[in-house]
């Protein structure tokens, strides 16, 4: 019996804080293929990059513009880490503070995906659960995109490189696959079969419908896949109770990094990290659909604990009464390792 997928999983995920200015990170145990960045000390957008579409290439997680090139943002994707300019203010302005979240794909250069109606270009990493993709669309109602995780995602994620008209959408196993989120809005679940064509992914591929927002003729997109595994990431829901003894969430690890979202309501998605401050009660958090800085009037709210987290609020956004939320995790550390090992007895 597996009691973890990954016993090490800062060799597929880590958060980073750093100082703006610095021009490289190297602090890393592998070379990553996505890197989210934000500005905590102010105003900024997130700051969204990967190997699939290359070094200098930005979108942001809170606004619907198209992608844009910054060369003096994120230069290159290094062996243990990534090199910027050094004074871009998406990523390392000097006299600001930063925290990025990176994420291990391949490790070789991205491959073509002919498992889908539509060719797409993919960087894989099945032990980890993660791909990025690279398609374009074509307008046709049923189409397929290859994801190469040989796994069912439970989350898609999809952006539109090429026009600045389209919002961000995700598929969540959660709400299935009728309903779609917005991540760059504070909108409730929204339900249509143009978007992901009411049909779940399979091992090899996802499916988009004829809408613009997944797939406009011609239009380049980009994707990035989750497959849940066990004692790594948990994609889930809960229900909120209204209290300050909050629900507790069972994840089979602690996690490192969690985003949250109410589905039944209007709010804002928030995120939170074991590096910001990154111990309880005090865990502040920024939000995904804002270029706001770090909220910190309110670090109260989340305890990241050794087996899953637990709300310590009653704020619509987390935890109010009988709302429904969503989450994507990602692990610290299994609660137990694959040889049946409680990690805090090591």
């Amino acid at each position: 019996m597996a009691y973890t997928d990954i016993d090490k999983p800062t060799d597929y995920f880590e958060t980073t804080t750093y100082a703006g200015g610095t021009t490289s990170i190297t602090s890393l145990d592998f070379s990553p293929d996505w890197v989210w960045a934000k500005k905590r000390t102010g105003v900024e957008n997130h700051g969204i990059f990967d190997s699939v579409r290359g070094a200098t290439k930005t979108i942001n997680s809170n606004t619907n513009s198209a992608e844009t090139t910054r060369g003096g943002s994120l230069t290159s994707f290094d062996s243990n880490g990534w090199s910027m300019g050094g004074a871009d203010g998406i990523i390392s302005a000097s006299g600001n503070d930063y925290v990025a979240w990176a994420w291990r794909g391949s490790d070789s250069t991205a491959v073509s995906n002919t498992d889908g109606s539509i060719t797409s270009t993919v960087s894989a990493n099945t032990t980890a659960g993660f791909s990025i993709v690279k398609y374009t669309g074509n307008g046709t109602a049923g189409a397929t995109i290859g994801h190469g995780l040989s796994s069912v995602p439970n989350v898609v994620l999809i952006k539109a490189l090429t026009s600045s008209t389209q919002q961000w959408n995700m598929y969540h196993s959660s709400l299935g696959n009728g309903s779609h989120m917005h991540f760059n809005l504070t909108n409730a679940v929204n339900s249509s079969s143009t978007y992901f064509n009411n049909t779940t992914p399979t091992s090899s591929v996802f499916s988009v419908g004829s809408y613009y927002e997944t797939n406009e003729s011609s239009t380049d997109f980009i994707a990035y896949c989750f497959v849940q595994k066990k004692g790594f990431s948990k994609f889930g829901s809960y229900t909120g109770n209204g209290s300050n003894d909050g629900t507790f969430v069972y994840t089979g690890f602690k996690p490192a990094f969690c985003i949250v979202k109410r589905t039944d309501g209007s709010a804002d998605w928030n995120m939170y990290d074991n590096k910001r401050i990154g111990y309880n009660p005090l865990n502040y958090f920024v939000y995904p659909n804002s270029s706001s800085a770090e909220d910190t009037s309110n670090p109260q709210w989340f305890d990241l604990l050794s087996n899953g987290f637990q709300l310590r609020n009653t704020s619509t956004m987390a935890n109010t009464s009988g709302g429904s939320y969503i989450y994507m995790a990602f692990a610290e550390s299994p609660f137990v390792t694959s040889t049946g090992i409680p990690t805090t007895a090591r």
